[in-house]
């Protein structure tokens, strides 16, 4: 007898690179393991697709091998269908055609020794999909891939039509897709059980041999808020479990590869470029998105809400490289390890075992997480950012190993790095990285200390976002409800809406102010610094100057204050060895009203409130965390220090002036609600330029990151005045 409906439960259990050890830990403890332990105890007629991500997997295989072993033992019983995948779960379209194909490899041979099977299928990170893939999941063994309904239906096909799978081809490569429910996606594990079981009754009934999949996160089983107490304490999975089994008469629990030996495909579909619908709402502009939401709320129970959902969608995964310029720069910091990586391939074939080292850096270095922003933290949380940028610039390191062993060198190279139709330009040596954009400002964007492997300018830009609206009409709901994360309002802190403060350029290195001289902090920290000069952002002219002991980086540009002609010249030196930097700034014709000049400092990956966190003067006093608002009216310089991960950054600058820190902090959206999160702290260091008869100004500043344990060692200028 034919079931009426054959169902596949698919779970994707996954934590990003860079994530802390304690949310591995928790996850672990609230979701990926209760859930295979009540599963375990069922019998062969219950069965599940899963798809560890490499990064989880690998923290199971170092901290819960046993878990790894009972998987193992359920693979073999025929009760999980292992998927594959990119190894540590990128986005394939964001890849070169040999980092996608790698990626998915790598991840297949791992589950192979590991398991001893052979991974037919592999879950699609975040469902993004463009029709050129096919040809490349072909060329990397894939044979099938599940996605979401929402793609079949933006592709013409009716619902009625998608209870079943499909095949697809690029360049005469084919692949079988599976459409996964939006429904089921938003019933289980929210909807009582029954709910869920008339749902597939009727499916049932009204298309008998259906096929439904349910293609979702692990982590709903446990992780999402209060999903941990519903779904185990009140036994909301075994009831479903319970009912799954009970009516095996006409639901048949199946793996993907089942299905496809016993079910022939519904026919050939070609997909448009898409992902899950939350998904492609995230991707918009703020204001278009609000649009889309407000056209929802307006069709909202009338005959067209189902041909709304049916057709319209938001917007394309690509364009959050647009909508948020930081991801942009990481997109670009991998391509250009990428194409690094396939040149030194050909230069080098004897360092195999070092370019092995620096692909699996890139690779890490790609995970999708930090990339983009929806209901998670996603690009807004610092430490997933640094952990990109941490992997990549091992990597390149690496690379600067290979093409120049252990001398010293220093190279300087102008191209368009940030794929804008305008040029960049890169000053290297092996322990310091910048990179500089003339035509934005003339700001530095990456500071890469590589023996930290940190970039000091992964800073994060406040915006609007569209859930902002939200926070300031502190829409809540009740405390005892459980509802999807898509669905809840919840404020992790008081006055959120106090922080909804937004930059209007981004928060980088040496970027040159002109303020009026009443300007307070307060006003600074509001984001209502009126800018007198067109410098910010500006473009600036840039030539370069090499010799083998350094490169310099001369920037220029002839712009006006309050409609006076004024020239900045700021020069950028980096030597052929260490992380010392040197800037000279030359200002002429200064404006006849007197102004106040600044030049602003980014520093990211040093975090705030910690006690092995804090500034310190130059002759070592100690001036709070590095959240505090330094206000000090006379200065000529000031340390970073970060114990934690042996660095102090130490900046000062020859003409005394006066230094004011801002903490960033951003108001953004992740799963458990809305929450400030610390981004950077901005550094300006500024002065107030009399008018009068010197119409040429100048000013230099030294930056070095230096070992604190070293430093620790050495005695300040107070003991050493002491102690002549």
């Amino acid at each position: 007898m034919q079931p009426s409906v054959r169902f596949v439960l698919a779970l994707h259990n996954h934590q990003p690179v860079g994530n802390f050890d304690h949310v591995f830990q928790q996850a672990y403890q609230d979701a990926y393991r209760p859930f295979l332990e009540l599963f375990a105890q069922y019998g062969p007629e219950l069965k599940i697709a899963l798809h560890l991500s490499g990064p989880l997997a690998l923290w199971l295989e170092k901290h819960h091998p046993e878990y790894l072993d009972q998987v193992a033992q359920l693979v073999q019983a025929g009760r999980i269908e292992l998927l594959g995948g990119p190894f540590y779960e990128a986005i394939l379209t964001m890849l070169q055609e040999p980092d996608r194909v790698g990626q998915i490899e790598l991840y297949s041979a791992w589950l192979a020794k590991r398991f001893g099977v052979r991974v037919r299928g592999i879950w699609t990170p975040e469902r993004v999909w463009e029709p050129t893939l096919p040809a490349s999941l072909a060329k990397a063994g894939v044979e099938f891939t599940v996605l979401d309904d929402f793609h079949f239906l933006g592709a013409g096909l009716a619902p009625q039509e998608l209870w079943g799978y499909f095949l697809t081809e690029d360049q005469g490569q084919v692949v079988f897709l599976f459409p996964g429910s939006e429904r089921l996606r938003y019933l289980i594990p929210f909807a009582p059980v029954e709910e869920v079981l008339e749902f597939l009754r009727r499916l049932g009934q009204g298309q008998p041999g259906a096929v439904a999949v349910f293609a979702d996160d692990g982590e709903k089983f446990g992780i999402w808020p209060q999903t941990k107490e519903h779904v185990y304490e009140q036994g909301y999975l075994k009831r479903l479990f319970d009912a799954l089994v009970q009516n095996r008469d006409w639901l048949q629990m199946c793996t993907f590869q089942e299905v496809l030996r016993s079910v022939p495909p519904r026919g050939k579909v070609y997909l448009p470029e898409c992902s899950y619908r939350e998904m492609t709402r995230w991707a918009l502009p703020p204001l278009r998105a609000q649009e889309l939401q407000q056209l929802e709320q307006e069709c909202q129970g009338t005959p067209g809400e189902e041909l709304l959902r049916r057709f319209v969608r938001g917007g394309f995964w690509r364009n959050f490289r647009v909508k948020y310029p930081e991801a942009n720069e990481m997109y670009c910091r991998q391509l250009a390890v990428s194409q690094r990586l396939a040149q030194a391939q050909l230069q080098f074939p004897e360092a195999a075992s070092t370019l092995e080292q620096a692909r699996v850096e890139l690779y890490q270095g790609q995970c999708n997480c930090a990339y983009w922003h929806g209901a998670f933290g996603g690009l807004y949380l610092p430490h997933l950012r640094h952990a990109v940028y941490a992997h990549l610039i091992r990597a390149d390191t690496l690379l600067d190993q290979v093409e120049h062993g252990s001398s010293s060198w220093v190279k300087a190279a102008v191209k368009d790095w940030n794929l804008d139709a305008r040029q960049e330009v890169r000053l290297d040596n092996p322990q310091l990285s910048l990179w500089v954009a003339p035509s934005r400002g003339g700001h530095v964007y990456h500071w890469e200390l590589k023996p930290w492997a940190l970039n000091l300018l992964a800073t994060m830009s406040r915006q609007e976002e569209p859930y902002h609206e939200q926070i300031r009409h502190c829409a809540q709901l009740h405390a005892d409800q459980v509802a999807s994360i898509h669905d809840r309002v919840v404020c992790k802190q008081p006055d959120l809406d106090q922080h909804l403060i937004y930059d209007s350029y981004p928060r980088k290195a040496l970027l040159d102010h002109f303020w009026p001289l009443e300007l307070s902090p307060k006003e600074l920290y509001q984001g209502q610094a009126p800018q007198l000069g067109d410098f910010l952002q500006g473009v600036y002219h840039a030539r370069v100057r090499r010799s083998p002991e350094m490169v310099q980086l001369v920037l220029q540009r002839t712009g006006q204050v309050q409609g006076h002609r004024v020239e900045i010249t700021k020069c950028i030196t980096v030597p052929s060895g260490g992380t010392l930097v040197q800037v000279e700034y030359r200002l002429q014709g200064l404006p006849p009203e007197p102004v106040r000049f600044a030049v602003e400092w980014g520093i990211a990956g040093l975090p705030p409130e910690a006690e092995d966190r804090f500034f310190q003067d130059l002759s070592g006093q100690i001036h709070g965390h590095l959240g505090t608002q330094l206000c000090w009216e006379q200065a000529q310089g000031v340390r970073l220090v970060d114990q934690y991960q042996d660095l102090v950054l130490v900046l000062s600058w020859s003409r005394p002036g006066a230094l004011w820190t801002l903490p960033v902090c951003s108001v953004n959206q992740s799963e458990a609600g809305f929450e400030l999160v610390h981004q950077s702290v901005a550094l300006f260091v500024h002065w107030e330029l009399v008018p009068g008869e010197q119409q040429e100004w100048t000013t230099s500043f030294t930056f070095q990151a230096r070992r604190w344990s070293q430093l620790a060692l050495e005695p300040t200028s107070a003991q050493a005045r002491q102690n002549p």
